[in-house]
């Protein structure tokens, strides 16, 4: 099939959503599907039309005008905000003739009639080979994500101001600053925190291996549509500490014992003290992270990729 992939992210860019229609495009590609990525629809003929993000698109999506099937991935703040307060948004499900999410909880945020259209597909990763070692001296805490008011990204820091003297806990931030009220605060942190280091925006490889280095990953988001970032800790086993949100537990399990309660920095330390004094806790962690690697593997994304393609083209399904 001959398929065009429209996200808001340019070319190049380290965005989760150029990130997402840059591996779908070579999961795709694997099935011998033709893939183009645009930034808005081009207009030529397709078989079938991936459109990321409902209100980002939604312009694209309105071009798209029936031409062909459509795909809406719903990527984050779509479907945990602009879908609840924006009516073009809420426009896009109705265009829409299939509807991604990116863990199962999400589905629930659909308005009734469109959840029979819908489907969790969780983002596959690849963990770097060889794994690195992690410290014997420290115990390593990264950070990864783009810092922005979402992901209130200074909760792990402003919580490790709280650890014990003795405390062997580092922080490790990665991702870009796309907020500017961040640069001074990060500075600030830096300077004022022994156990903080913000290393910037990396390529996606030492992205990964910054993870696999890691004694644990720590997710402090308000909102995700369901973190790339679990998925990567998972295959590199890296224990997830998270805010207790539906992006998280749709797909570490809502029984899952490495959350705490969005924003709330001593619990967030607790918890990191926790991890850091009690080994059976830290055990528990990573057998049950280590347990969901099978469902961030590339072969089960592009599977789940391909039943939706056959769905969607079967006779009367549009």
């Amino acid at each position: 099939m001959n398929i065009e992939i429209i996200t808001p992210a340019p070319r190049h860019s380290r965005l989760g959503n150029r990130i997402t229609a840059d591996r779908y495009a070579g999961l795709l590609r694997a099935l011998k599907h033709t893939v183009t990525v645009t930034t808005g629809y081009s207009g030529a003929k397709r078989d079938v039309i991936f459109a990321l993000h409902a209100r980002r698109m939604a312009k694209a999506i309105r071009a798209v005008n029936g031409s062909a099937p459509l795909v809406l991935v719903l990527t984050g703040t779509d479907v945990y905000r602009d879908i609840h307060e924006d009516a073009v948004a809420r426009q896009s499900l109705d265009a829409a003739d299939a509807i991604v999410t990116l863990q199962a909880l999400a589905i629930h945020q659909l308005p009734a009639r469109h959840r029979g259209k819908a489907r969790a597909i969780p983002q596959s990763t690849r963990a770097p080979k060889p794994l690195p070692g992690k410290s014997k001296r420290a115990l390593d805490m990264c950070v990864v994500g783009h810092l922005r008011p979402e992901k209130d990204p200074l909760r792990a820091a402003a919580a490790a101001r709280l650890l014990p003297a003795d405390s062997r806990i580092r922080i490790a931030q990665a991702g870009g600053i796309l907020d500017n009220r961040y640069r001074d605060e990060v500075g600030k942190e830096e300077a004022a925190n022994p156990r903080y280091r913000y290393i910037g925006e990396l390529p996606h490889a030492k992205v990964m291996r910054l993870i696999a280095r890691s004694h644990a990953l720590v997710l402090t988001s308000r909102m995700e549509g369901g973190a790339n970032v679990i998925g990567e800790a998972c295959v590199c086993d890296t224990p997830v500490l998270s805010s207790n949100i539906d992006g998280s537990r749709g797909l570490l399990g809502d029984d899952y014992p490495g959350y705490f309660e969005f924003g709330d920095t001593a619990a967030l330390a607790g918890l990191m003290e926790r991890f850091e004094r009690d080994a059976g806790f830290r055990r528990e962690l990573q057998r049950r992270c280590k347990a969901l690697k099978p469902a961030f593997r590339p072969q089960a994304e592009r599977d789940a990729l391909a039943r939706l393609l056959r769905n969607l083209m079967k006779p009367g399904s549009t």
